[in-house]
């Protein structure tokens, strides 16, 4: 296993922390693989009753894809490079066990989605959560279809076109943050939540989770097609290269916020 994924465990609740604090936690395709083997792993071990997602440091729980990575990607690239960040969501959602988001930081972009397919998100007020791939060229297809699952139409646009990361008071009045706690009780919160889930009924737990999952997962196929077509036509008239070129120059690579 890749030493970008931490596991603790501890009384039945494993917590999976993405340890690339220097990046922000930056989900690359080293990251994503990381985290797809170590979620398939927890879920089959019996002594795991349920997993918690965090990120490394205080300052973001994921903020988004690594963009030095995603600079180097070429359109013809993009459905291999795109399908290794889906891989992460669709590996969440298909974890039996409950998974809970500990949003210790900011959430953008691949962050914010990972938050999305988790079933509970935990956070305190200082974290930021939106998605911004609008801002650095990147058309806003898979996370448009994971917000409409939380929010109406409405929302779901504003959070799209604008790219604007949002602030916890404002996720929690929307209902993306379901737990609000102070800043070093995160992820104890969390570890809480995700112990709560696992005492729930075997069978009502199983079948409310897989109707969930049935729910969130219809039409995903579709969504990955469209996003595909839309990154391939967006990075062949470079536009994403030119935005990420000067934001690297500026901030000496890693992930956008």
């Amino acid at each position: 296993m890749t030493d970008l994924i931490g596991i603790e465990r501890r009384d039945g609740i494993a917590v999976l922390t993405f340890r690339r604090e220097a990046r922000r936690n930056a989900l690359s395709v080293e990251l994503a693989r990381g985290i797809v083997g170590a979620l398939a792993e927890l879920d089959a071990d019996e002594r795991v009753r349920g997993i918690v997602l965090t990120g490394a440091g205080s300052r973001a729980f994921c903020a988004g894809v690594d963009l030095a990575e995603a600079r180097a990607v070429q359109a013809g690239e993009i459905e291999d490079w795109f399908g290794e960040v889906c891989a992460v969501y669709r590996q969440i959602l298909e974890t039996r066990k409950p998974v809970i988001a500990a949003l210790n930081g900011v959430a953008a972009g691949a962050g914010f989605q990972i938050a999305l397919v988790a079933d509970l998100r935990v956070a305190h007020e200082g974290v930021r959560l939106g998605q911004p791939e609008i801002n650095a060229g990147i058309p806003s297809i898979m996370g448009s279809h994971w917000m409409g699952l939380h929010l109406g139409h409405s929302a779901v646009r504003d959070l799209s076109l604008t790219g604007r990361l949002i602030e916890a008071a404002e996720a929690e009045r929307l209902g993306l943050i379901n737990r609000m706690v102070g800043e070093r009780e995160v992820v104890a919160a969390a570890r809480a939540l995700a112990a709560e889930l696992a005492a729930k009924p075997a069978v009502a737990w199983a079948r409310s989770k897989a109707r969930l999952r049935e729910i969130a997962l219809a039409g995903f196929d579709e969504v990955f097609r469209a996003a595909v077509a839309a990154q391939r036509e967006a990075f062949a008239r470079g536009e994403p290269q030119a935005i990420m070129d000067a934001f690297l120059a500026r901030r000496g690579g890693g992930a956008r916020d």
